[in-house]
């Protein structure tokens, strides 16, 4: 690794991460020297060489995301995902005319969103009540 300056970045120590129960390891990088540096404003925010930090697993879980998604069948998974709605959402947008909460504060919210999940229950309730009374 290089800085923006073109040093390097030497191996400084590894050690688990913390808080983490399956042993994952990273590791802490310092630049060789950082006075002097044009870009040290920009680039660190303290007086001493800047550090970085570096998780191999994490990085080789964020490339195989990053292959996923940009694969071909990820990319037609994510136009699906982009053209439809959540089924219960989109009926509840689109024919309940439901856009926006009204209320303030969690617990109010949490009242209206229970509300109008009730309401869209007893809906689907009645329509197939009426369904089996017309198919008998």
């Amino acid at each position: 690794m290089r800085c923006p300056n073109d040093k390097a970045f030497h191996l400084l120590y590894r050690r688990s991460v913390r808080g983490n129960q399956y042993g994952c390891k990273e590791e802490l990088y310092e630049c060789e020297d950082c006075s002097g540096c044009p870009y040290a404003e920009k680039c660190k925010k303290t007086a001493k060489n800047r550090t970085v930090r570096i998780n191999q697993e994490l990085t080789a879980m964020h490339q195989e995301v990053i292959e996923n998604l940009e694969s071909i069948h990820g990319a037609l998974l994510r136009m699906n995902r982009s053209i439809q709605a959540e089924g219960t959402f989109g009926i509840m947008k689109n024919d309940r005319w439901y856009k926006r909460i009204v209320r303030r504060g969690i617990n109010s919210v949490k009242l209206e969103v229970l509300l109008v999940a009730i309401g869209h229950n007893l809906y689907k309730y009645q329509n197939k009540k009426m369904r089996n009374r017309t198919a008998a």
